[in-house]
């Protein structure tokens, strides 16, 4: 490689054009972070200059460009831009803005020392005059702004052909828009410089802001040359900054890497990655305590899916270079395609896959650390039917470990065991379901039997206790739907109960409307009051046991139901005599159909329905 230091005039002169590779990403500098600084830097220079003062030279840093072989006598002499393409966009749409801020005010003197590093010329020599008369050529998405904008002869033109981004006034809009790129920059540059040049004195003013920008602003300009690698240049420049996302330097990896000859690096391109520049994957999702872009998260997953081996997320470019040793580009951009479109369904919880209805069910337990092993589950070799099993198998292992108020905390390293020991033989259910079940002593691990989870349905503190709301809700909501089933040989449609309310029937402040079974009243100081003896360990009176009882009794599942907010209001902490005629009305849920026949609801009438529904829960969640 050779390397220069070079002014910006001399970057732009002659017939050349700098090309982003389809394969890097879109302009990302903005108003909030970039352009002022630098507009701040080309009016010191430019009002050094002006008070006669011999400008020091200011650098902008390296760019790193790799130029193509030109095939024929047409066309420009063209660069890939490998690294320094923001500031090489953004130094075109200063001059551009500055062009249209003197032809606003009528200062043309300078048109064609800004025509020289705007535009390239002779265009009837060219192999595509269009795209090769600029002196930046960005890449896909940014083309159709960056020319709309680039060509415009004057300020109004801009206004003409972005109506939407203007003000009845003219004025540019500020508040509820968001402006392409090129339209954004080449606007501001405008009227920075236009207030500049009308402060200052006008002609001379723009002799010295042109000056500035093309004289006093310089670059170390490296050319890579025959033999040079543009790859490891690129890693070895922005693999240890924090501006570029992993997934930006894996799809450079894919596409810099690509075997031209056997391989078509565009049509790769258009084929397999574009769907990942789609705002759905640059979502943010959030794993414990780390916020990543979605697209990101896929990668990770893939790998573990793919290799069964853990990863490190902050290593994860790293990570996927490892992985994709021997692979070609078209391979690993098939395996990031089929596990894309299984992963969307399992985060969103919709489609037509069995992994979507995997995923909706688990959304309230925020297992993520099973994506992974549902990822590689999705797209085995095996019948949907079979996938469903083995789906419904996992959703009855972590219910039941959550109900029985069992640690999540080891769920990664366990599901990455389940996961490696799982592909290195059939991907069957009842190799799956024997995987699940093989540490029955260990409490990290184990799969409850029907025992003990029937026994934590009935007695454990549910809700506020080992199901938050969310958990208990889907738990909920999933029985009712259990419990519609006329066939058992059918999946259970699960109904959208998302706009009712968890209610507690026999409500958590009962004090002054429900009476202790044997007809005497209780309070909230005596309630206190016998939970610390319990706690020390002193013996009871009938009186604080019956108390202690109902207390352990309102936070199962036995005394759960779901409700329209409304009547759950109204109820509230009334007597069952005034909320059983509100449910009677405003209730056809199965869940509530035991309710309905009863007289009294108390710590028994709660013990009956609570076995009811761990029966339907053991059958629901099978083991």
């Amino acid at each position: 490689m050779k390397s220069e230091t070079w002014t910006i005039q001399q970057v732009f002169q002659d017939r050349k054009q700098y090309k982003v590779p389809f394969y890097q990403r879109a302009y990302v500098w903005t108003l909030g972070k970039q352009w002022p600084l630098l507009w701040a830097d080309i009016k010191d220079k430019a009002e050094e200059r002006l008070a006669n003062t011999q400008p020091a030279p200011h650098f902008l840093g390296a760019i790193v460009v790799e130029p193509q072989e030109k095939i024929g006598l047409r066309g420009v002499d063209t660069l890939h831009i490998i690294d320094g393409q923001q500031r090489l966009t953004t130094l075109q749409y200063v001059l551009a803005g500055i062009r249209l801020a003197t032809r606003e005010l009528k200062i043309t003197d300078y048109d064609s020392y800004l025509a020289a590093v705007l535009d390239n010329p002779n265009p009837s020599t060219m192999a595509n005059a269009e795209v090769e008369v600029f002196k930046v050529w960005p890449t896909f998405s940014d083309q159709k702004a960056f020319v709309s904008a680039m060509t415009a002869d004057k300020l109004a033109t801009l206004q003409a052909r972005y109506p939407a981004h203007f003000t009845q006034a003219g004025t540019f809009r500020r508040i509820g828009i968001v402006h392409p790129a090129a339209l954004n920059a080449i606007w501001n540059f405008a009227e920075w410089a236009k207030a500049w040049i009308e402060a200052s004195g006008g002609a001379l003013a723009v002799e010295a802001l042109v000056m500035a920008v093309l004289t006093d602003l310089k670059v170390v300009l490296i050319q890579l040359e025959k033999g040079d690698d543009a790859q490891v240049i690129f890693e070895t420049l922005n693999g240890r900054g924090a501006e570029l996302h992993a997934t930006d330097l894996i799809r450079n990896h894919l596409f810099m890497t690509v075997d031209s000859s056997k391989e078509d690096p565009a049509a790769l391109y258009e084929a397999k990655w574009k769907q990942f520049e789609k705002d759905t994957w640059k979502v943010a999702e959030r794993r414990g305590r780390i916020t990543k872009p979605r697209l990101e998260w896929l990668i990770f997953s893939a790998i573990r899916a793919q290799t069964g081996q853990e990863g490190d997320l902050a290593r994860l470019y790293v990570d996927f270079k490892n992985f994709s040793q021997g692979l070609s580009t078209t391979e690993q951009l098939d395996m990031l395609d089929t596990y894309g479109k299984h992963y969307l369904q399992l985060i969103q919880g919709k489609g037509d896959l069995p992994v979507a209805r995997f995923g909706r069910r688990l959304q309230p337990f925020d297992t993520t650390t099973t994506h992974p092993l549902a990822l590689r589950i999705s797209t085995a070799d095996v019948p949907d039917s079979e996938k469903t099993a083995m789906f419904n198998d996992i959703v009855s292992y972590i219910v039941r470990r959550a109900v029985c108020g069992l640690t999540p905390k080891n769920y990664n390293n366990w599901f990455m065991s389940v996961l490696r020991q799982w592909i290195k033989g059939e991907p069957t259910r009842a190799a799956l379901k024997d995987l699940l079940a093989s540490s029955p002593k260990s409490p990290a691990a184990r799969w409850p039997e029907d025992d003990e989870f029937a026994h934590a349905f009935q007695a454990a503190p549910t809700y506020y206790g080992n199901l938050d709301a969310g958990r208990c809700r889907m738990l909920l909501t999933e029985l009712e739907g259990w419990l519609r089933l006329t066939k058992r040989t059918e999946e259970p449609t699960i109904p959208d109960l998302s706009n009712l309310d968890i209610d507690h029937i026999l409500p958590r402040s009962w004090y002054e409307h429900w009476p202790l079974p044997d007809g005497s009243r209780a309070t909230f100081a005596e309630s206190q009051a016998a939970e610390q003896q319990e706690l020390v360990g002193s013996v009871l009176s009938d009186h604080y046991q019956a108390i202690r009882r109902r207390a352990k009794a309102i936070p199962t599942l036995g005394n759960l139901t779901l409700l329209n907010l409304s009547v759950n209001r109204e109820a509230k902490n009334k007597d069952f005599a005034i909320k059983k005629p509100l449910l009677i009305a405003n209730t056809v849920l199965r869940l509530n159909g035991d309710l309905m026949a009863r007289e009294t609801w108390d710590e028994d009438a709660i013990a009956v329905r609570a076995k009811g529904l761990a029966d339907a829960a053991t059958q629901l969640y099978p083991r």
